[in-house]
């Protein structure tokens, strides 16, 4: 299967003896970047530059490598510390973590729904350096059971095409994950996975991403036009049993969210820190001496807390389900129940926490909050967008359908259309 593919990226480092970093070490390693990508995201955000650079900056410190196992050439990190360095990562730019939501979501597909037999060539792939993309979200009224986006046999291979859109992250990505309906020769179909390269003939990649927030992470169109595809290309897994991935591709969300509540922390006390001006009926001499004003922070300061304490809680389980695998055993069905669970819990709570924060951000001073350059209201339009994700309302009813019925979560779903 390895002549199937082609790495686009520098070989990995040997790995012979290796370990598994501690998260001091983690940190030390990426924070540099951090705070590098910090350093402009006003300036991206105001001139709307995509975020090539900081992708390249993380890339060559090899952050996308760090679920890959170690003995694939990977970083080797728990759940546990991915999601940390994600929050972090979310602070400095909350672009950053959703572009490579698709990455780590594929990373964690292969781990927990693909036949370990099949991941060497990916995660080498990975480990290298390459960037993995998704197009997956259909537009329109088509069916909740069957994609538009089709894989037909061609010979020796499979064609594919359709248009994909919220296709997050694809601008900046090598390879693409695709959900396809595969039409076999007998007849049948399926969902699959088909891998295909972002520079590969037929792929046209368009970003014309115009939500209110996340305005660099290419959420945009990805167009397939007889796209050649190879069979070890396309990956089969099954759909109707509980996995830990729903909950992994939710918790990155909720990981960027918690960034943002630290942004907002960090950008309010810079402010109040420099401010001089005072209102005449204010409590203090001047702004950072005034009790209304320390109180606004602290409250800031109490839901970021909340927010990444919430996120760590999951993370901690989902850990729990990787142990499982690490030694070559199931998952009990009742631990993926919780956590999914939990993650539709942290969801609810941590979406208006994180909403009300990045509003009342602007008690702390007056209009010149407001002004344009400085891109306060960024975080807002950015949590109010990351929170429109996999609708929160619906993840409170799922959690008291369970409570008050005992219904099973449901780990695969879909958008579009009931059949007539």
């Amino acid at each position: 299967m390895e002549s199937l593919i082609e790495a686009t990226k520098s070989p990995a480092a040997h790995v012979g003896g290796a370990q598994a970093p501690s998260s001091a070490q983690l940190f030390a390693r990426f924070r540099p970047v951090f705070r590098r990508i910090a350093e402009h995201a006003v300036q991206r955000e105001n001139e709307r530059e995509l975020a090539y650079e900081p992708v390249a900056w993380l890339n060559a410190e090899r952050f996308g490598a760090l679920r890959v196992p170690l003995a694939h050439g990977g970083i080797g990190a728990s759940v546990a510390q991915l999601y940390d360095l994600l929050i972090e990562l979310g602070e400095a730019d909350s672009n950053l973590p959703q572009i490579l939501r698709a990455h780590f979501g594929f990373i964690e597909r292969l781990l927990a729904e693909i036949d370990p037999a099949l991941h060497g060539p990916w995660m080498r792939l990975a480990a290298e350096g390459v960037i993995f993309g998704n197009a997956t979200t259909e537009l329109g009224d088509g069916s909740l059971t069957t994609m538009q986006t089709t894989l037909k046999p061609d010979g020796d291979a499979w064609l594919l095409d359709g248009d994909k859109y919220y296709s997050t992250g694809t601008l900046y990505a090598d390879w693409i994950s695709v959900s396809a309906q595969r039409l076999n020769a007998d007849g049948s179909s399926e969902r699959v996975i088909a891998l295909v390269p972002a520079q590969a003939e037929g792929v046209e990649r368009i970003d014309d991403w115009r939500g209110i927030g996340q305005r660099l992470s290419a959420s945009g169109t990805t167009r397939f036009r007889n796209v050649r595809v190879k069979p070890g290309n396309v990956l089969l897994y099954v759909r109707d049993q509980p996995t830990p991935l729903t909950a992994h591709f939710q918790l990155i969300h909720l990981a960027t969210l918690a960034g943002i509540a630290r942004a907002i922390v960090r950008d309010a006390v810079a402010f109040v820190q420099a401010r001089k001006r005072i209102y005449s009926h204010g409590s203090g001499d001047t702004p950072r001496e005034d009790p209304l004003v320390q109180q606004v922070i602290g409250q800031l300061a109490s839901a970021a807390f909340v927010a990444a304490s919430t996120v760590q809680a999951v993370a901690r389980g989902l850990d729990e389900v990787d142990r499982f695998r690490q030694r070559n055993e199931a998952a009990p069905e009742s631990l993926l129940f919780e956590v999914e669970l939990d993650t539709a819990k942290a969801q609810a709570g941590i979406v208006d926490l994180v909403l009300q924060a990045a509003t009342r951000l602007f008690d702390i001073g007056g209009a010149s909050a407001l002004q344009e350059d400085r891109r306060l209201d960024r975080h807002w339009r950015n949590a109010r967008t990351l929170a429109s994700h996999n609708p929160t309302i619906y993840k409170g009813r799922v959690v008291g359908d369970h409570l008050l019925n005992g219904a099973r979560p449901t780990f695969y779903w879909a958008v579009g259309a009931i059949a007539s």
